[in-house]
């Protein structure tokens, strides 16, 4: 009796494994139309997800919700501050105008070495070859651009105009190897100014080398450097970068400072050119002036 038992458990298990196959095989093949079981099975089973999307994705999109209102509210915050900052800023720069108009009324000195007038470029060329020694911008001789003139981005000083054409003008970058390219450049450490000349660019560190520094200054990392004015061509105050290290120079009578430029050389697409406003004093007036005192 227990073997009949056996037997038959072994043949419903064969038979049902059989009609198994034969089902799967059969929803395999391509078929137009489902039957009736395939089709209530499949849409049971969309109903069901549906029901069960539908709230999960409510609940995911209301905490999504909150996450982008949050944000939003940093945000808020963040731009809140800075537009107090900048109102700040705007009423300094307000105030330090008009005492410095006053005390040149006082002094009566009508022109300043910072003033310029700027002339906005677009960069409409680079030579691949020369990518940081020279670009092309898109103002000539015709809207005043002259040689030597100084080029900066919003964020410093990039170069000066090498040569122009009517309509166009090339910019030597201060990038460039040439040691011709030099910049009368400032310091500005606790209070103190120190004088130095932009000579040179190394191009593993992306450092400006700051050359003739006196050995005595007391140069940190961090401290800005603008244009010193000094040379006769560019005004002063344009930012330069910062520093960010010093050196001793040979036989340590002066420190050399690398500068982390502003600006970015290798991604340069709107410029301004500045003019000088203060009359340039020519070279055989100085000379004389030099003579003079001798």
């Amino acid at each position: 009796m227990p073997q009949f038992f056996l037997n038959k458990r072994l043949i419903i298990l064969l038979v049902s494994i059989i009609i198994l196959v034969a089902l799967i095989g059969f929803s395999l093949k391509d078929r137009d139309k489902l039957t009736w079981p395939e089709q209530f099975v499949k849409d049971t089973i969309g109903l069901v997800q549906t029901a069960v999307s539908r709230p999960t994705h409510y609940v995911a999109g209301f905490f999504d919700n909150l996450k982008d209102l949050q944000n939003t509210y940093t945000e808020n915050k963040e731009l809140k501050k800075r537009i107090d900052e900048l109102a700040r800023l705007e009423s300094e720069v307000q105030m330090l105008k008009k005492d410095n108009a006053e005390l040149r009324e006082i002094l009566d000195k009508k022109e300043s070495l910072s003033d310029f007038d700027p002339i906005q470029a677009t960069v409409v060329g680079r030579n691949p070859d020369k990518w940081n020694e020279l670009l092309t911008i898109n103002k000539g001789s015709k809207d005043g651009i002259e040689q030597d003139m100084p080029v900066l981005t919003a964020n410093g000083l990039i170069g000066k105009i090498k040569n122009t054409e009517p309509f166009t003008s090339t910019v030597q970058l201060l990038s460039s190897m040439d040691p011709t390219n030099r910049i009368s450049a400032e310091v500005q450490a606790d209070g103190e100014s120190y004088f130095g000349l932009i000579e040179g660019y190394d191009k593993e560190k992306g450092v400006l080398l700051l050359k003739g520094i006196p050995y005595d200054a007391k140069i940190k990392k961090g401290q800005n450097v603008i244009s010193s004015g000094m040379g006769g061509v560019f005004p002063k105050n344009l930012p330069i970068g910062k520093v960010v290290d010093v050196t001793p120079a040979e036989y340590g009578l002066t420190q050399t400072a690398f500068v982390k430029p502003g600006a970015n050389f290798y991604d340069i697409e709107h410029v301004m050119v500045v003019k000088r406003s203060m009359v340039k004093p020519e070279l055989k007036n100085m000379i004389d002036d030099e003579e003079e005192e001798l």
